[in-house]
């Protein structure tokens, strides 16, 4: 379970995260939508780890970000679509290998899992091949399997989609509904308005980084009196978008 108690972040002068508060429950997918700049990928940021919050907190596996970051860490899968991070001179099989010792996990255990994942994203063909000549969608298997070979119970995913053909967008779909059939709790950033119908239990919109809604796609719908999520995410932040 993710748990977000007034949750903020100022850089400077700016507040990009104004006291966010949320939860979500194990085996659900939440949908966290909002303009460029709305604070989105901020909030992951904090969850991840990543930066620390100027306020607030949030608890991840029963873990504060705060005062436990490194229990956080081993609970969670990380997957950014425009930051792969992969090491572009080793191969496919060596990037999963090395973030699973960072996760100390064994040998043993790393071996048997990496074949695992490589059967079911369907890289094995791939697997033992440096990295820096990969399609985005190569790569993006590949980051895929690093995020979830230590088997975490907590996914975020930010953007995870972003530059890629449909084949390889459909691949993270079913990754991602992969982990809600295991009961992993789930955060998903998108702009696409179709990939988050199709994926999310529920949704949260950000605008200048507040919560400004917060339901499942239908309530909203019915909230708003519109059966297009668009049109319901355009009413709310207007035509102050940066998107």
């Amino acid at each position: 379970m993710i748990q977000l108690m007034d949750l903020q972040k100022r850089f400077k002068q700016i507040e990009a995260v104004k006291g966010v508060s949320f939860q979500v429950n194990q085996g659900e997918i939440f949908g966290l939508l909002g303009e460029n700049g709305a604070g989105k990928t901020t909030t992951l940021r904090m969850l991840a780890t990543m930066l620390q919050p100027t306020g607030g907190t949030a608890l991840l596996g029963g873990f504060d970000i705060v005062r436990e970051p490194e229990r956080v860490r081993g609970q969670i899968g990380i997957l950014f679509g425009g930051e792969m991070g992969l090491y572009d001179r080793l191969t496919a099989r060596e990037n999963i290998q090395y973030f699973a010792e960072l996760n100390d996990m064994r040998r043993t255990d790393i071996n048997d899992r990496i074949s695992y994942l490589a059967k079911m994203l369907d890289m094995e063909e791939y697997l033992d091949r440096r990295v820096g000549k990969f399609s985005k969608g190569m790569k993006q298997k590949v980051a895929i399997a690093r995020s979830i070979v230590h088997n975490p119970q907590i996914m975020l995913f930010d953007e995870p989609t972003s530059g890629l053909d449909v084949t390889s967008a459909r691949v993270v779909h079913e990754f991602i509904r992969s982990c809600k059939d295991e009961g992993k709790t789930i955060i998903l950033s998108s702009h696409s308005m179709k990939e988050v119908e199709k994926l999310c239990d529920r949704v949260g919109i950000i605008h200048r980084g507040s919560m400004v809604e917060l339901g499942t796609i239908e309530d909203l719908k019915k909230k708003y009196g519109n059966d297009d999520l668009e049109e319901v995410f355009m009413k709310l932040v207007g035509d102050n978008h940066e998107a």
